[in-house]
């Protein structure tokens, strides 16, 4: 990997911010976006804007093409058995509540749902609203001090009352990489779907489907260089022919008369009315783009990062570091003693650090560690060594200012 010739197919890194070059560590709730995608977007609505499926004009083939032909590349990225399990979305979030609002019609009072004590309210909030409707109790995978679920607890919530378990892959909060293939397989012997959110995992991890024998898998394009607005819901074939369409209207349908309406089959029975065209195609040229550097060198480079970054933060008086799991991703949750977060990310930014700083969508665990947030840094592969050190003395620059 040549970093230096990376970054240059980024054009917002050669900013500046209160005058200073940008640094972007805020990787975890949005990547930048390459030259190769945003230039596929513009040649998209230059030369070919229509709608797809419908026309049979030059450019609505043309459209249709490119658009389908996303889909097969993001079959073939995450190695998917059939490009008709990937249900394009408008991200993470509603890919979920797809799969929770058909649950609606699976359930049973009583039946039982387990999730982890690591998951973004977006894989929190829909099942409790799928309780509330249905009667399903929620149950939690509790987490230990190092941010790692605890298993053993897992295999004790587990039982033939258990219908679903949804956990994500990677933690937006902490980094921290889930046994999901124990989950899945634990959850499968007591005949339990499973759903993995894996928006944190997907710009770090290259996710084999079928090896996982997941049963659903869902991300966003915008984690993984491409534009935001544009996901994916991966679902087994029988999988998504038992949930009922979430969303009525064009495109979705066989047959309609004012009697009776059919279905249309995978993947239009979930992708109702005129779809982010110009996204879906992006999210193809964005997994190309990750593809042509290498997965592993990306995974790679970042644990080296991770590692780098992780030490000399450490060095700080004050200074912790929050989920210590030896499986994660490149992330670092911090705070230092006695300063709240909010104020070490003002000033970042001020110096052009980008960093996120609050609860991060995950309040569960702040509740956890009894804070009220953490200063997050995320890294990509266009960060740098000197990067990480211009941020610790960023870090160091505060917390003498502040304390």
């Amino acid at each position: 990997m040549d970093v230096n010739k990376i970054r240059k197919d980024f054009p917002v890194l050669n900013r500046k911010v209160n005058g200073r070059p940008l640094i972007y560590f805020d990787n975890a709730a949005t990547s930048q976006t390459p030259k190769q995608v945003i230039n596929t977007i513009v040649d998209y609505y230059e030369n070919y804007n229509a709608n797809i499926h419908r026309g049979v004009h030059a450019l609505s083939q043309e459209a249709t093409n490119a658009y389908e032909g996303a889909r097969q590349k993001i079959q073939y990225h995450f190695n998917a058995a059939h490009p008709y399990e990937m249900i394009f979305t408008s991200g993470t979030t509603h890919a979920i509540n797809i799969v929770s609002s058909g649950y609606t019609e699976l359930l049973n009072q009583g039946d039982e749902l387990i999730v982890s004590a690591l998951e973004h309210h977006s894989n929190i909030v829909p099942w409790q609203m799928l309780c509330k409707k249905t009667g399903a109790l929620l149950k939690v995978i509790p987490m230990n001090e190092d941010g790692d679920l605890i298993m053993d607890a897992y295999d004790e919530l587990l039982s033939d009352r258990t219908k679903l378990v949804f956990v994500n892959h990677v933690s937006n909060a902490l980094g921290t990489v889930n046994p999901i293939e124990e989950i899945i397989n634990k959850a499968h012997a007591v005949g339990a779907e499973v759903l993995i959110d894996g928006a944190q995992a997907s710009p770090h991890i290259k996710t084999d489907l079928q090896a996982l024998n997941v049963d659903y898998y869902v991300t966003s394009a915008h984690k993984i260089c491409g534009p935001t607005g544009i996901g994916i819901l991966y679902g087994k074939e029988t999988s998504l022919k038992r949930l009922p369409p979430y969303q009525g209207g064009g495109e979705m349908i066989a047959e309609v008369t004012f009697e009776k309406t059919t279905y249309a089959d995978l993947p239009h029975k979930f992708e109702a009315g005129t779809p982010n065209i110009a996204g879906g195609i992006a999210f193809g040229a964005a997994l190309d783009y990750v593809n042509s550097i290498g997965m592993e060198y990306i995974a790679e480079y970042e644990k080296e990062l991770l590692i780098y970054a992780t030490a000399a933060l450490k060095k700080i008086p004050g200074l912790k570091v929050y989920g210590v799991s030896p499986n994660k991703t490149a992330v670092i949750s911090f705070n230092v003693k006695g300063i709240h977060p909010y104020d070490i990310g003002s000033i970042l930014d001020k110096l052009g650090v980008a960093v996120r700083t609050g609860h991060h969508c995950a309040q569960p665990i702040m509740d956890f560690y009894k804070i009220p947030g953490t200063v997050r840094a995320s890294f990509s592969f266009y960060n740098t060594f000197e990067e990480i050190d211009a941020m610790v003395k960023a870090v160091e620059k505060a917390a003498q200012m502040l304390q």
